[in-house]
């Protein structure tokens, strides 16, 4: 992400709930196969380095590098690795458009749920690939909300998705980021792009509770809900029925939810 670019979401404790949920057997299971030992890994959009931490542990001894573009929450993801005993990785603030590291430096280059956010996908990955060695890896997985689907549907809840949309894509990014991963990664120079897919679903009281609040907290009090209100998209009010039509959800007992991610393993 750009260093003037805005970050839909922000990092209330309700978003960074989920992102501190995250691992590499969660979240980039596609890229497992493809790490090795000594291999060196650039992790761009970190976040608070929970996948990070089981990236460096799988690459061990080699280097790894995570930047984010909000300097904040650096110290958390510091904070991570240090307490999985991680040693070989590093974190520092910088642009996905403009990334300061020489051309070929990296033999992977990673980024989870970033390029959606971004306003211009094809020239991140673009950057990515420069810093990537010949031969090899550029690897990016992003949400496709146009996939979001659950059940039961109260009625309080359809909002959500539209007012995300509408505050996403005012701030410039792209909430139906995975059905385009290929179509930027080629844009991008890539000739070489393996694509596949992989979802998040909750459906246990646990995860409706925990997701109800992660999802259903931040269109109440967010970055996503500020930015709602401020762009006329919704009313506190409607926000706070919204809330209670994912907690309405979240106490039923068949209750379900997922979302599909699109994933690309793209060759420098």
């Amino acid at each position: 992400m750009s260093a003037n670019a805005i970050y839909t979401h922000g990092h209330t404790a309700n978003v960074l709930s989920s992102h501190q949920w995250r691992t590499v057997e969660n979240s980039a299971a596609y890229l497992i196969p493809h790490l090795r030992a000594g291999a060196s890994l650039l992790d761009v959009g970190c976040g608070p380095g929970t996948i990070t931490a089981g990236l460096a542990e799988r690459v061990a001894p080699g280097r790894v590098v995570a930047v984010d573009a909000a300097e904040g929450v650096l110290a958390e993801a510091r904070g991570t690795a240090e307490a999985a005993g991680v040693t070989n990785a590093e974190f520092a603030v910088a642009d996905v458009h403009d990334l300061d590291f020489p051309d070929d430096t990296f033999d992977i280059v990673h980024a989870h749920q970033v390029l959606q956010h971004i306003a211009d996908p094809v020239r991140a990955l673009a950057e990515m690939r420069r810093v990537a060695k010949p031969g090899g890896i550029v690897a990016a997985r992003d949400a496709d909300f146009g996939t979001m689907i659950w059940y039961p549907e109260p009625a309080a809840m359809a909002p959500s998705l539209p007012i995300y949309y509408k505050v996403a894509r005012g701030n410039g990014g792209e909430p139906d980021a995975g059905r385009r991963l290929v179509s930027w990664a080629r844009q991008a120079g890539f000739t070489d792009v393996t694509a596949s897919t992989s979802s998040w679903c909750y459906s246990t009281p646990e995860e409706r509770e925990w997701w109800s609040e992660s999802w259903g907290g931040r269109m109440r009090d967010s970055s996503v809900a500020d930015r709602a209100v401020a762009g006329g998209h919704a009313t506190r009010e409607e926000l706070q029925r919204v809330y209670e039509g994912w907690k309405e959800w979240a106490a039923a007992e068949d209750g379900w939810y997922s979302v599909t991610h699109g994933e690309i393993i793209c060759r420098a």
